[in-house]
């Protein structure tokens, strides 16, 4: 079973964007791991109304957050966070499974994967 937990920001924000789209019952929050990113692998957040083969689903106050069996490796002990700032607004996610993460908020390295090499950061940020 894998554990992800909502901070109250974010089942306030979800729960508004879910009502816009439809309702707690129909939808839900995806959260996705995908190739690529600044550091070797990125997140990815979308409601969503279908259930797929191998998705996993966890309920936080009312709020279903389902990821498939691949990102649920990644995911597990993850908080979903929603932040308004200056800067801008937008979910995070902490995971303590990165050994490493880019100061976009969206790609990460998992423990146990080797270092990045050390020519630098050299990406171009498109958020």
């Amino acid at each position: 079973m894998v554990q992800i937990q909502l901070t109250d920001p974010a089942v306030a924000k979800l729960k508004e964007l879910i009502q816009k789209h439809g309702s707690v019952e129909d939808s839900f929050l995806r959260v996705y791991v995908a190739g690529g990113g600044c550091s070797g692998l990125s997140y990815g957040l979308a409601l969503d109304n279908k259930i797929q083969e191998g998705d996993l689903v966890v309920q936080d106050d009312g709020v279903r957050v389902v990821v498939d069996d691949r990102a649920a490796e990644f995911m597990d002990g993850s908080t979903v966070d929603y932040v308004e700032s200056i800067a801008g607004s937008g979910f995070m996610i902490s995971n303590p499974n990165n050994w490493s993460t880019c100061g976009c908020g969206k790609s990460f390295n998992p423990k146990g994967e080797g270092a990045p090499d050390s020519g630098g950061h050299g990406h171009h940020h498109e958020h």
